[in-house]
């Protein structure tokens, strides 16, 4: 789950991480009142959407006057952003953030993730501020400074350390021992997978800001923090993985053209996997799990076929607790309700396999068949090839 930039930052104040003052806007009438109650002449008017690049694409304005701000409010809110990862479709822009001007000094870098390899999560920070840490990583990973931390956050001597080698002003290093270890409380606090303050700015007047805030959260700890579900924005969720989840569905949309329905998350990642292999991409992952009823079944299938870009749909179930003939109802049922026009291959194995395989072959449908994966994913492949010729 992700929430937007202003957000993020009004929960690190709660951990007394200072950020800028700011106003959210979703009314153009708002900007010239917000910016004469904000202090200073300078203002920063800011897209809110959850993807990363917005200065880039057009959606961060610094302003020196009130006609500034509501001319650049004007040109960005409402507008379709573009970044490098919205994709080429973009993002709407629905609400702004104006903040305070900042007399910046110098830009770091600060974020929390797990390090799957190690097992830990793991702070990373960098002198590199204001930079894409991909680029920074790529070209200059010696400037990337990492440390594994534990349940009790970052230890002290660790955080020493870490801003000893990021030669941090001396009246300040006290400062971003400090944030950093705040950082980790509100990184396991809060069940992140990912915190990121880029960037995390020193100002001539010797105050450290977080100018920038990106944060997501482990959707599978939501149950312990129902305030966080206050914060979903479900504009920025693509509209497919928004319904999916509402019938209890693991559903993510991807860029190919082959619809995928499949039981078990290392069963659907092995699927994408062959699909590629025979020369075509995924158009989504989609996990039934165990325990679909024939109604969800029927709502998955109808959800894979509502992707415009889907030219061909493979089903592959290996039934155990989540047998092949519920899976053959919920084919069969959605399909009697919905125009089929594009090839559907279908591979059954495991519990009730041969009830499966009778229902679909009774069901008088266009089904072709497949007895093992790579079969199935050469017949579908070879199917939308054949249908676009």
């Amino acid at each position: 789950m992700k929430i937007h930039e202003f957000q993020a930052k009004q929960l690190l104040a709660k951990f007394n991480i200072t950020v800028p003052h700011g106003v959210e806007v979703t009314d153009l009438a708002d900007v010239r009142r917000i910016y004469d109650e904000l202090e200073g002449d300078i203002v920063v008017v800011k897209a809110q959407i959850h993807a990363g690049g917005r200065g880039k694409g057009g959606g961060v304005k610094v302003c020196k006057s009130a006609d500034e701000a509501v001319e650049a409010a004007e040109a960005i809110l409402g507008m379709q952003l573009i970044t490098h990862q919205t994709g080429p479709a973009g993002q709407k822009v629905r609400r702004l953030w104006i903040e305070e001007g900042s007399n910046i000094e110098r830009e770091f870098y600060a974020g929390v993730t797990v390090d799957r390899k190690k097992r830990s999560p793991v702070l990373m920070v960098s002198t590199e501020g204001g930079m894409d840490i991909e680029e920074v990583a790529a070209n200059n990973p010696e400037k990337i400074h990492r440390a594994k931390f534990d349940k009790d956050g970052l230890d002290g001597v660790t955080a020493n350390q870490l801003v000893l080698d990021m030669k941090v002003h001396p009246e300040l290093q006290s400062d971003f021992v400090d944030i950093m270890q705040r950082l980790t409380k509100a990184f396991l606090a809060l069940d992140c997978d990912m915190l990121e303050i880029n960037p995390l700015v020193t100002t001539h007047d010797l105050d450290v800001i977080a100018l920038d805030a990106k944060m997501s959260f482990d959707s599978n700890a939501m149950f312990r923090h129902p305030e966080l579900e206050e914060l979903r924005d479900i504009h920025e969720e693509d509209p497919r993985e928004l319904e999916a989840s509402g019938h209890g569905l693991s559903y993510i949309s991807l860029d190919g053209s082959i619809g995928c329905m499949v039981n078990g998350a290392g069963l659907a990642m092995a699927t994408m996997d062959v699909i590629k292999l025979h020369g075509a991409e995924p158009a989504n992952f989609l996990d039934v799990g165990g325990g679909a009823t024939k109604e969800t079944v029927a709502k998955a299938f109808a959800l894979v076929l509502s992707d415009p870009s889907v030219k061909g749909v493979l089903v592959n179930i290996f039934g155990g607790i989540m047998k092949c003939d519920v899976i053959a109802a919920g084919v069969i049922a959605a399909v009697g309700e919905i125009e089929l026009n594009v090839p559907l291959v279908v591979r059954l194995e495991g519990t009730n396999v041969e009830i499966g395989k009778k229902m679909l072959e009774e069901s008088g449908l266009p089904i072709i068949t497949a007895s093992d994966l790579d079969e199935a994913a050469m017949k579908i492949t070879t199917a939308i090839k054949t249908e676009a010729v």
